[in-house]
């Protein structure tokens, strides 16, 4: 009921739909103060008590705090800067439940067990400052204080893992595998090993970079062998590792020697460790970049080829 122009807190509650108990809660605060009091001592509320109400109601259902709320009311920010505010906080919510999504997916397919779904939940939800961190520790302590190639550290800093707001489960996947395969100890000392055996090298004057051109031709020369079924230890091996240790020596301005065979035999072999080309397989799948072929079987191959070589030559009836 209302008297003269004034609401009851019962006439308040059927206009706002708010229970009597929400809106006197509202009053005793001082959210919503009482305009004046009926003869009887009941509570009377204004149009202005009315609109200020409503727009309290509204702020609650957005889910805005009651001490923000009073802020809004009583001038001190305005309610552009709270939908502001608001909506930032809804995206960091929003993004957190696709993550929890992505994790409870990747729990589902993959059948984890309760100590393996905590660590995917952790990892998932780092931040990207703290997912950088966590891959530039990596590299402080494989490559800190060797004289490394800095094209290649550059190019290491520069690859982070970018996970996005609402990844597949494959890129939840690999962002597990990449955090495991990063603290992995043994993995580090293997890294630590080819940066050491590059700074050796650099120490010694190859300061050539990446030889980008060389491993183009070890794979086009060694995929070609291995489509055709060439062994390594055959006659017709042999000839594909006398071209591409030519390579080498007009490369680094050596003899091609065996001196050069072995040299090159230490540098592929310290190289070879599968896990430094899934390092970056796994960078590709949480950054949505194409995943390149696996160079695995071919530097396996061409390492074997050259074994061959240095024990003796190869093996004619390989061909046969």
């Amino acid at each position: 009921m209302d008297d003269g122009g004034l609401f009851t807190i019962g006439a308040l509650a059927r206009r706002t739909g708010l229970t009597v108990k929400t809106i006197r809660f509202y009053s005793d605060t001082g959210i919503v103060p009482s305009t004046d009091r009926s003869p009887a001592g009941y509570r009377l509320y204004d149009s202005t008590a009315l609109a200020r109400l409503d727009l309290v109601r509204t702020l609650r259902d957005l889910g805005v705090e009651l001490a923000v709320i009073r802020q809004v009311l009583d001038r001190q920010i305005s309610v552009p800067e709270v939908a502001a505010a608001h909506a930032d906080a809804l995206e960091v919510q929003i993004r957190t439940l696709r993550l929890r999504r992505a994790v409870l997916r990747a729990v589902a397919k993959r059948g984890s067990t309760p100590e393996e779904t905590d660590l995917m939940h952790k990892l998932a939800k780092l931040s990207d400052d703290e997912r950088r961190r966590l891959v530039n520790d990596f590299i402080d302590d494989t490559f800190g204080s060797l004289e490394a190639n800095p094209d290649f550290l550059v190019m290491m800093r520069s690859a982070m893992p970018e996970l996005p707001d609402d990844p597949e489960i494959e890129q939840v996947h690999a962002w597990v595998e990449l955090a495991e395969l990063t603290q992995d100890p043994d993995f580090r000392a293997s890294v630590r090993r080819m940066a050491e055996h590059q700074a050796n090298e650099r120490a010694q004057g190859d300061t050539t970079g990446l030889h980008h051109d060389l491993t183009e031709a070890v794979r086009d020369r060694v995929g070609d062998a291995l489509d055709a079924g060439v062994a390594p230890s055959s006659a017709a091996a042999g000839a594909v590792v006398d071209g591409l240790t030519a390579r080498y020596a007009q490369a680094f301005g050596r003899a091609d020697d065996s001196a050069l065979r072995d040299w090159l035999l230490t540098r592929l072999e310290t190289a070879n460790d599968r896990r430094t080309e899934r390092y970056w397989h796994l960078l590709a799948i949480i950054n949505g970049w194409p995943v390149p072929p696996s160079l695995g079987p071919v530097f396996d191959w061409f390492i074997e080829a050259l074994r061959a070589g240095a024990d003796g030559g190869p093996d004619p009836s390989a061909d046969r």
